[in-house]
């Protein structure tokens, strides 16, 4: 963001050999992500998930392969609920089991891990159908891995690998990342496989395994769907739905510990709305603006996602530029999210971003915790759909404290 004081909003960075503009600002992101074309709906290549993916699954595609994923996705995620009652039903059920959790301490600290427990299990049974107890060894095993994972993504080795490819490989950079991930995939296959036997064409679909299996017993002369390209899809979503919804709950219990104010004021205003005893409905949120405000707030404030590498798929004009086809466009979230013109105090936590003067709810055009427009299905690995709200089933929770050593 400082390179931006000195050269203006779009600007070029040299990664290796390869030239990629850098977006930052409001208003230089929104030009580019927001606007009714899809010039910048491609992928540029990673070589690490060149790697990992050979091409398939649903972020990391392109051309055919990346549009019937696409369109096969959203179909199959619409289908089993996504956004609506029944999955609303899978939280509330799996935020009974994390309530069971939490009250085995007693008031006690608890690690802050057992927070992702719950909104990977809701993605678990989206994927497979069924929820796993906490202590299964696949649940465990999975975590692990993708912990693993994620942390490895994040090495410097790997940013090396990246961007000086034939460099990274002589010094074998990226072999730890894909012994793990070839552990994560034993995993998904052994799943898949499981549920095989019992999925024909025209059976009832009950997870977007099933829908995958379905979907290569029908016509697919192209093999899009075959094994392969299936547990490529499935690691895709495993790996993007479980890591940033925990750890932004994670941040949100936080935060919460930090401001014990705001917590006190989501308290009142579930206690008020829902009353005791009642579970929380879908059509809640509308009388519920400042509970709304600091989950926003929240993805506002801890910015779990810099960036989201873009490409463009055609010669595009940007920021008074012409990129051409294939040109890296990095359009820098962080710089939007803190941006000193959209928000009145970006570098603190305050709800008030997201409130009127009446207290109202407020939608905010500058809010892109995981980008805008057009896309290859979802943000990728290391971005996920908005987190849900943990709490018991009732909604209430013993004050959240953070450790007293703990600065942030």
């Amino acid at each position: 963001m400082e390179l931006s004081e000195r050269y203006g909003p779009v600007f070029t960075v040299h990664l290796g050999r390869q030239k990629t503009v850098v977006l930052t600002g409001f208003e230089a992101v929104k030009e580019a992500l927001a606007g009714p074309g899809q010039e910048l709906a491609d992928r540029p290549p990673i070589a690490i998930f060149q790697l990992i993916q050979r091409g398939g699954g649903i972020f990391f595609s392109s051309g055919a392969r990346w549009r019937a994923a696409r369109q096969f996705t959203v179909r199959a995620l619409h289908s089993l609920g996504v956004g609506r009652e029944p999955v609303a039903d899978k939280i509330l059920q799996e935020l009974k089991c994390l309530s069971g959790q939490l009250d085995g301490y007693r008031g006690r600290p608890f690690p802050l891990a057992l927070l992702g427990w719950a909104p990977s299990n809701i993605t678990f049974a989206l994927l497979f159908g069924r929820r796993f107890d906490y202590r299964d060894p696949v649940f465990v095993s999975l975590l692990g891995l993708i912990d693993e994972v994620m942390v490895l993504l994040g090495s410097p080795g790997l940013q090396l690998f990246n961007v000086y490819p034939w460099l990274g490989a002589l010094l074998q950079l990226h072999r730890p990342v894909l012994r793990k991930i070839e552990e994560v995939r034993a995993i998904l296959r052994t799943l898949l496989e499981a549920r095989r036997p019992h999925m024909c064409v025209g059976d009832p679909v009950r997870s977007y395994v099933d829908a995958l299996i379905q979907q290569g017993q029908g016509d697919d002369p192209e093999g899009l769907f075959a094994e392969a390209n299936a547990v490529a899809c499935t690691l895709d979503m495993v790996m993007a739905g479980t890591e940033t919804t925990s750890a932004t709950l994670q941040w949100a219990a936080l935060l919460m510990g930090r401001h014990p104010d705001v917590q006190g004021r989501v308290q009142e205003e579930l206690d008020r709305v829902l009353g005791p005893g009642r579970t929380p409905r879908l059509e809640d949120q509308q009388a519920l603006p400042y509970t709304s405000a600091v989950l926003h707030e929240v993805q506002r404030f801890i910015t779990l996602l810099p960036h989201v590498p873009r490409c463009t798929a055609a010669d595009t004009q940007l920021g008074g530029f012409l990129l051409p086809k294939g040109t890296p466009v990095i359009p820098l979230l962080t710089s939007v999210l803190l941006d000193e013109t959209q928000w009145q105090t970006p570098g603190q936590f305050n709800p008030g971003h997201f409130l009127d003067a009446n207290g109202h709810f407020v939608k905010r055009e500058a809010f892109l915790p995981f980008s805008a427009g057009q896309q290859p299905s979802g943000p990728g690995w290391g971005g996920t759909s908005r987190a849900p709200g943990v709490g018991r089933p009732q909604l209430r929770l013993p004050p959240l404290h953070p450790p007293p050593d703990l600065r942030f």
